[in-house]
């Protein structure tokens, strides 16, 4: 499916799920999204670890809802909890089996998006391996100093940002080299299109979404 298409679905499907208590519903949903994981074969540990993640906040919605809340609603929690789930892998569903590049791309040709704001998704996603090891110098750096920065030190994260900062300045001069003007016309490199079969699948996929929640309680 058009990663674009994709992530509308999946949106849709968010929004949908938001305003409806069909627990079955939602089993079903996260169901789906799991074969679909498995269909285009991500890692095994890769789903544990967003399981597992999420584990902490379904157990705190669970628990206050149970016990702390005042009608004491254990099937709302179940509800609740496993809507969390759904968010997470119906989302995991789009993030893990979609090239992020392709997405962006996708986004500005099929969505329209700002050339401004892809070239900023873009810059933010390559920024991300410079900042962790950013992270690891400034401590290395720190450390020689007899200076223990802590992940939750702030003054490690404010060098941090302060790093970033001069990345982005850098880039931003550096595709302004490459020619490239905001609001200008631009070609395309790999064109991306939305095809009849990308329709298709987005309608059956959200003409199943609809019988599921409507007919399974």
């Amino acid at each position: 499916m058009n990663p674009s298409l994709k992530l509308i679905f999946a949106l849709i499907i968010s929004l949908e799920i938001t305003f409806t208590t069909h627990l079955t519903g939602n089993l079903v949903i996260i169901i789906g999204a799991l074969l679909i994981l498995v269909y285009h074969r991500v890692g095994p540990r890769k789903v544990f670890k967003l399981a597992l993640i999420t584990l902490i906040p379904a157990a705190a919605l669970f628990v206050t809802m149970a016990f702390f809340s005042p009608g004491h609603n254990v099937f709302f929690a179940w509800v609740l909890v496993s809507r969390l789930y759904c968010y997470v892998l119906v989302g995991g569903a789009v993030t893990l089996t979609t090239n992020k590049l392709t997405l962006i791309r996708s986004l500005e040709q099929n969505c329209h998006l700002p050339s401004k704001f892809a070239y900023g998704f873009l810059a933010a996603l390559n920024l991300v391996p410079r900042i962790r090891q950013a992270v690891v110098t400034i401590r290395v750096a720190g450390q020689m100093r007899r200076v223990n920065l802590h992940w939750w030190s702030p003054t490690l994260y404010f060098k941090a940002i302060l790093s970033a900062i001069q990345w982005s300045d850098q880039l931003a001069q550096a595709m302004e080299t490459q020619g490239f003007v905001e609001g200008a016309p631009r070609t395309v490199a790999q064109p991306i299109d939305i095809t009849k079969r990308d329709w298709l699948l987005l309608i059956i996929g959200l003409a199943l979404v609809q019988l599921v929640l409507i007919a399974l309680p």
